[in-house]
């Protein structure tokens, strides 16, 4: 558990990351959802550290506001999450921060850094938020901009780049 907690400062110490999240230049496809982009090297080196390989998953509560709720409604743009349970070197209730677009059938989340709530400052990762069985799904009577889910947890998956 010590060692746990070293490696996760010397991640946050050696990084130094800023506390922005890596969005701009996100080009999108004709219904609104976003097109492949690279996982920056920055952000496979930290993932590396805290030992958060590509197929690694947790569950996590989508919007930090809406945790008891459901359903939830997600909106385009940025997004806070909720880990429920650790994931590598990140211990729940750590926060997860991305952004969301709503275009399509069910919202692309991709989360683009971590906070652990044990200090220190965010750490730039790459994961999306996804449901099998089309669990994901918005409501029919999504606005556009909005996703009306029925679940306000998914599960998190780190990935290596964003498809």
């Amino acid at each position: 558990m010590i060692h746990d907690k070293l490696a996760l400062l010397g991640c946050i110490c050696v990084l130094g990351v800023s506390s922005g999240c890596a969005t701009g230049g996100v080009s999108l496809r004709p219904d609104g959802t976003p097109k492949a982009q690279e996982c920056p090297a920055e952000a496979r080196k930290a993932m590396h550290y805290l030992q958060l390989f590509v197929g690694k998953s947790a569950w996590v509560h989508l919007d930090a506001n809406q945790i008891l709720a459901k359903p939830i409604i997600l909106y385009d743009g940025p997004i806070e999450s909720m880990l429920d349970e650790d994931i590598g070197l990140l211990e729940a209730p750590a926060r997860l921060y991305g952004e969301v677009w709503t275009g399509g059938l069910q919202p692309v989340i991709r989360y683009y850094a971590a906070h652990p709530l044990t200090g220190g400052e965010r750490i730039p990762i790459c994961a999306v938020a996804r449901l099998g069985l089309g669990q994901l799904r918005k409501r029919p009577e999504s606005k556009p901009g909005t996703a009306i889910l029925d679940s306000p947890r998914a599960g998190v998956d780190i990935v290596d780049e964003f498809r």
